[in-house]
């Protein structure tokens, strides 16, 4: 089971914070080693701390824009979908797996560029300097850059539903890719109404999730067909996959509550502000722990899920003290969707591993 790729995301992401000293940085990263200034100048986009337009590198912007971090949530709800899919009855289909993440990332890339597309028609990225659309200056090019994604990644898409013969996999992805469009494109655009953190969670966690696990399925199979019946751990692996995801949309948030009060885009943090938003975090990481805990006491998620998963209990408090410490901080805060990115990735990992562990009789 491919489980490594999972932990390559977070570690894209520089974790330091940017002085808030423009002038004493730049005159500081002259003097140091190309690399360490590489570094100091994405930090510093990243915090949005940089000046206008100009002083940003296009290497940066273009790095910002690109947000590959993000595209964990392609990677984990496949892999943890692919592997209750072999704790259950073995099953695991390499080429299979490899074409689903590519239609996946092309999907992803779809809800991307085209979620920059509609919040530059709204006014919502105007001054977003790591907008697609600011930097290449066209909309239609993005627009159809847009499309082209998305129907490749259908291409494919369809192509492994013909593979499983599982009716249920191309039914539920497509659910999923349709609150995706509802989430951002017009006539409806949800996420201005507060609704993003609902779809994000159905979308990622028990629609793609469980669409994932029964992509697995094989009509080839000697008994003539072989469709997956859907388990409890698959519908608990889903539910804690869906949370975590949540969480990295929910903290994007943070530091774009004057930008989207501007446009009328009530997001959670607009209609809570973000005392009561930090707050909200604390209660979704230890809600998360929970929920692994009786999962696993009601054998819905076996003993080497618990375990593992467990061991990322680290990584979700510094995402608390973070966003307790850092959360009035637009320049801090920031930072904490990439955390969250972090512990979605790790958590992913620990959850398939724990599986295929499981299948193997190691913690069963």
């Amino acid at each position: 089971m491919p489980l490594s790729g999972i932990a390559l995301a977070p570690l894209l992401v520089s974790p330091v914070a940017p002085s808030p000293r423009r002038g004493s940085v730049a005159t500081a990263a002259a003097r140091r080693p190309s690399a360490l200034r590489r570094a100091r100048c994405s930090a510093a986009a990243a915090s949005g701390e940089a000046g206008e337009a100009g002083e940003l590198p296009r290497a940066t912007l273009l790095w910002r824009a690109a947000k590959l971090p993000i595209y964990s949530v392609a990677l984990v709800p496949l892999t943890v979908g692919s592997a209750c899919a072999y704790h259950h009855a073995g099953l695991f289909f390499a080429k299979r797996y490899f074409i689903i993440l590519a239609a996946a990332v092309l999907v992803i890339t779809w809800l991307n560029l085209s979620n920059d597309v509609f919040d530059s028609d709204t006014g919502a990225d105007k001054n977003k300097k790591e907008s697609v659309v600011n930097i290449i200056g066209s909309r239609a090019v993005t627009q159809n850059a847009a499309n082209v994604s998305l129907f490749l990644g259908f291409a494919g898409l369809f192509w492994a539903f013909a593979e499983a013969g599982d009716a249920r996999f191309i039914f539920l992805v497509m659910c999923a890719i349709f609150c995706g469009y509802v989430y951002q494109c017009p006539p409806f655009r949800l996420s201005y109404q507060g609704l993003g953190e609902p779809l994000c969670f159905a979308a990622f966690g028990p629609l793609a999730t469980t669409a994932f696990y029964f992509s697995s399925s094989n009509v080839n199979i000697s008994s003539g067909t072989a469709l997956l019946p859907l388990t409890k751990t698959v519908i608990a692996s889903s539910v804690l996959v869906g949370l975590t995801t949540t969480l990295i949309l929910f903290c994007s948030h943070f530091h774009q509550i004057d930008g989207d009060l501007a446009v009328g885009k009530m997001s959670p943090l607009v209609r809570v502000g973000t005392e009561a938003g930090s707050r909200i975090v604390v209660v979704a990481v230890a809600m998360l722990y929970i929920l692994l805990a009786a999962f696993g006491v009601c054998k819905a998620l076996p003993s080497a899920c618990t375990v593992l998963c467990a061991l990322t209990l680290p990584v979700g408090k510094l995402v608390v003290d973070y966003v307790l410490k850092n959360h009035e901080d637009n320049a801090k805060i920031f930072m904490a969707k990439y955390y969250c990115v972090r512990l979605h990735a790790l958590f992913g990992m620990a959850l398939a591993s724990g599986l295929v562990l499981a299948r193997n009789g190691i913690l069963a």
